[in-house]
């Protein structure tokens, strides 16, 4: 007999199901030999915010595939070299039309979804053989122009889960550092009439103290702490953990070279409230360059205090209540602007995240799932003001290497992680965003 789309054929099998007019049943078809490929079973589930879809290939039909991945805006186009008639069953997340085709040489799926993302993951596994699809049903990605040479972006970066990012992306403009030790506002508030503001360096909770390096216009308005940090003059950028002379001035005007908080030597100036100095010291305490007392170390640092440690008994010049002291700073080499954050991200095209080389005491904050706040930049020159939704840094050095990244610096994140662009608050945050003491200030050049 003739079969339409199989040719001349013996006839049916009596027990296979009868013809439906010109349309025959699937198990007539595989009888005729219009098939010519394997055979999988197919099993479906979540899969983390994925559709997980699984093809169970017959015993000693490895799976050729390498490792495959793609993304369409609306639809995706999909073929397996394999008949999957399970396909047929499956139930596809809400909202995505699905067409599946038997076709001779394998599957063809069909998925629709207009105004989404459609990303997958296509891949083999052994033991036993299998042939995976991960699928991923995705808010669209945005493009808005601020100001000329300057965009927001909302992305998708894949690591392999996706990760959404939101960002500032400029080739020109003037960053500065902006906000008040002491003083906490929201970043869009300690610069009104920025293009856009990202959260800046750590701070003391209670006292709203900056900490770590923090220099405006040339001068040094918070001291290191042995952190990463991001300097810059113009639109240069550049990062790392800060050279820094610190020197004290005595009563007669004599100088003498300190260390600076953790960058401890024989005499240390203590900059961050908390403890300070340690056994067999002793501390001096400074408020408006005035010494207030001298006790035994280790002394609880006042909010608006600076400390001189040194051995006991032996200041680097006599030293009583009431004497002046001052402390003086500066970079080698000098930049007009820096901020400190930390840990470092992404180095050069390489990863980067190790907090271990850097003065991060407590890690947890480090290994919880948060948004994330990073200051970045491409080989061509492209500044990235970046937050991300809730991962944890080590995912977002990742993250921004895929898209391109040469060199990225986490910043203070959170509660604290923010990007407002002209005024408005573009990144997600759950309920009223948190006050900051510093913040990276994009405007136009």
């Amino acid at each position: 007999v003739y079969v339409p789309g199989v040719g001349w054929a013996e006839p049916l099998d009596p027990r296979l199901p009868p013809p439906d007019g010109e349309k025959l049943p699937l198990e007539a078809l595989k009888a005729l030999g219009y098939f010519r490929t394997p055979e999988a079973g197919v099993r479906h589930g979540i899969q983390g915010r994925g559709f997980r879809l699984v093809l169970d290939l017959p015993a000693g039909e490895a799976a050729a595939h390498l490792p495959l991945e793609g993304q369409g805006q609306g639809s995706l186009l999909l073929s397996f070299p394999y008949l999957a008639p399970g396909m047929l069953q499956v139930p596809w997340p809400k909202g995505l039309e699905a067409r599946v085709r038997l076709l001779p040489k394998g599957t063809e799926l069909f998925l629709s979804l207009p105004g989404r993302l459609l990303r997958y993951r296509l891949f083999p596994l052994k033991e036993p053989d299998r042939l995976v699809l991960d699928l991923f049903v995705l808010e669209a990605e945005v493009e808005e122009p601020v100001a000329a040479g300057v965009r927001y972006r909302e992305i998708w970066a894949f690591t392999p889960e996706p990760l959404r990012l939101y960002l500032v992306e400029a080739e020109k403009g003037r960053l500065v550092p902006v906000g008040k030790p002491g003083v906490r506002a929201l970043p869009k508030d300690l610069a009104p009439n920025a293009l856009a503001v990202l959260n800046g360096g750590y701070f003391d909770p209670k006292t709203a103290t900056p900490i770590g390096l923090w220099v405006q216009d040339g001068v040094t308005v918070s001291y290191p702490s042995g952190r990463m940090a991001l300097l810059w003059d113009g639109f240069s950028f550049f990062l790392g953990v800060p050279r820094f002379e610190a020197m004290v001035q005595g009563p007669s005007g004599e100088r003498v070279r300190v260390g600076i908080n953790t960058s401890r030597a024989r005499y240390t100036a203590h900059t961050v409230p908390g403890p300070v100095g340690m056994e067999g010291e002793e501390v001096a305490l400074v408020m408006g360059n005035r010494v207030q007392a001298i006790f035994p170390a280790p002394q609880e640092l006042p909010p608006g205090a600076w400390a001189l440690a040194f051995p006991k008994e032996a200041p680097p010049f006599p030293l009583r209540p009431g004497d002046s002291l001052s402390l003086y700073g500066r970079l080698d080499p000098p930049f007009r602007y820096a901020l400190e954050g930390g840990p470092l991200l992404v180095r050069e095209g390489q990863y980067a995240f190790d907090p271990s080389q850097e003065n991060f005491r407590d890690k947890r904050p480090l290994e919880a799932i948060a948004p994330q706040a990073a200051v970045a930049w491409t080989r061509e020159g492209k500044l990235w003001l970046v937050v991300s939704e809730p991962t944890t840094p080590g995912v977002l050095a990742r993250a921004l290497l895929s898209l391109g990244a040469w060199n990225a610096l986490r910043m203070d994140g959170g509660g604290s992680a923010q990007l407002w662009v002209k005024g408005r608050l573009r990144s997600p945050y759950n309920g009223s965003p948190r006050p900051v003491v510093s913040a990276l200030a994009l405007y136009a050049p």
